[in-house]
């Protein structure tokens, strides 16, 4: 018994070698989300996961770190090397693998733990959501390693929730750097980063990466890519369709998708919404100085701006979930004085990462998500009536989402979840989308298909506000633009 103790202790240090997956299948209820899937990661790979949304990327990042069984098939084998020694469990293996996706992030905003940035790193050598003991001296060092790594060591005393959606990817980057892994798994992890976000966090997975440290990186978007790749996987309705090195397979596995077609702009010019003396805050901090800016008919703007600026908050304002510092005026002129805000937000459509975190671990069906865009609600208080349900229906068959009805929003992918909010924002004709980063997790072929519904809607009078870091998302007929630096006021541009 002691020499079988002292064996596994043993192994529980020893470096991981490779993880094996061998007809491997997970189901859902009635759904394969993936099938007969066979996968080799080794020590020193860098893989590039592809495939389109719902194609079971984030499931087989998930069994690869053993937070998912297969499904029982007689067939399915999962092994995991340490050592010289080979397991059948990933119960050894665990703590040598890093895992970041966005419901981690998601689970934060939704539950509003609002913690220091040092005790979220921590949290890492301890696998919990939130601190459950106090780290080590050692650990503390390694905390404080980690932050300089992803380029946030000033930060280390901030609360969590105060920081802009992409630092908070940062740090829980440095989270899943914190035990030195020796495989990290990065599920769509750069959704949300500006581009100097980016290079800092692909810098910090280079600098923490030895030349044996595996990883793999699931992405839709070519400038993700990180340099040093050798190695690619696609799949395709749950199962490996390819996967071997870039030299055997070659590299132009990714193609740039065109931008939409041109769509002409209104020549109405009338005031549709008025911010005046606006200043804006965010957990008592301020984040956009005092400024005016109008909103008229017929126009379509594009906020930018880095991580911080406050692109989201602006949005958030927009949206009407905001308002402005005692002595700004937001001014509604699409609605008559003092009209109730649920008026407005029956004009809007919103589509955002905070939206999504908000339904992520719901129980509701994509039908009840998509009714809840009738009511501008979160989820529903009644049954949805028969026309709310073929309303639905309709805006789902638009997006080919059709099948997906009666999925509850936990087992669909973070794509197929963001395409769903688009069928929320588009159930009913709007006179405004809000669109916060939203085609972050949404392969090329899906960005096309929304970005033409998109363009249907213009045609029909719809406005567009788009903020975004990534110039390819911004469609044509968006003339106006608002740059946002922290700390300073608005910049605006572009044609009138």
């Amino acid at each position: 018994m002691a020499r079988r103790i002292a064996r596994t202790a043993a192994s529980s240090r020893a470096r991981l070698k490779a993880i094996r997956l061998d007809a491997v299948s997970v189901r859902y209820g009635r759904h394969w989300a993936l099938r007969d899937a066979s996968f080799e990661l080794r020590a020193g790979q860098r893989w590039l996961l592809l495939g389109s949304n719902g194609a079971g990327k984030t499931v087989l990042l998930k069994l690869l770190r053993g937070d998912l069984w297969p499904t029982p098939t007689g067939r399915e084998q999962r092994s995991y090397t340490l050592g010289r020694e080979t397991h059948g469990s990933p119960a050894l293996a665990h703590e040598r693998i890093a895992y970041l996706g966005p419901e981690r992030q998601d689970r934060y905003e939704r539950y509003e733990w609002n913690l220091p940035v040092a005790e979220v790193v921590g949290t890492g050598f301890f696998e919990t959501d939130i601190p459950l003991q106090r780290p080590s001296a050692r650990q503390q060092r390694a905390i404080a390693r980690a932050l300089r790594r992803v380029g946030l060591a000033g930060l280390a005393a901030r609360r969590f929730l105060t920081l802009s959606y992409g630092q908070r990817r940062r740090v829980l980057l440095a989270r899943a750097l914190v035990r030195g892994p020796d495989v990290l798994l990065l599920d769509e992890a750069l959704n949300g980063l500006d581009t100097t976000s980016r290079r800092a966090f692909l810098r910090a997975v280079s600098r923490a990466s030895q030349p044996r440290t595996a990883w793999v990186l699931s992405s839709h978007r070519q400038v993700d890519i990180p340099p040093g790749i050798t190695h690619v996987a696609r799949l395709e309705g749950g199962r490996v369709a390819l996967a071997g090195s870039v030299d055997a397979l070659g590299s132009g596995l990714l193609r740039r998708r065109a931008h939409p077609a041109h769509v002409p702009r209104s020549r109405r010019r009338e005031e549709f919404l008025r911010f005046t003396q606006v200043t804006l805050f965010r957990e008592e901090r301020k984040v956009v100085p005092r400024f005016d800016w109008t909103l008229r008919t017929g126009e379509h703007w594009c906020i930018s701006g880095p991580n911080g600026s406050g692109k989201s908050t602006v949005v958030a304002m927009l949206y009407g979930d905001l308002w402005p510092a005692l002595g700004g005026r937001v001014e509604r002129l699409a609605l008559p004085p003092h009209a109730p805000v649920g008026d407005w937000k029956r004009l809007v459509g919103l589509v955002s990462p905070e939206l999504q975190a908000a339904y992520a671990a719901t129980a509701c069906t994509v039908e009840e998500i998509v009714v809840s865009g009738l009511h501008s609600s979160i989820g529903l208080d009644a049954r949805p009536t028969p026309r709310e349900r073929r309303r639905a229906h309709r805006a789902l068959q638009a997006l080919g989402l059709g099948h997906l009805t009666q999925r509850r929003a936990r087992e669909l992918s973070y794509g197929q979840l963001r395409l769903v909010l688009f069928a929320r924002a588009m159930v009913l004709p709007r006179r405004l989308l809000l669109l916060d980063e939203p085609f972050d997790g949404l392969d090329g072929e899906v960005r096309a298909r929304v970005q033409a519904l998109m363009e249907d809607a213009v045609r029909g009078g719809t406005q567009v506000v788009l903020a975004t870091h990534h110039s390819e998302d911004v469609p044509s007929y968006i003339g106006r633009f608002m740059e946002l630096r922290a700390g300073r006021r608005p910049r605006f541009s572009g044609r009138p």
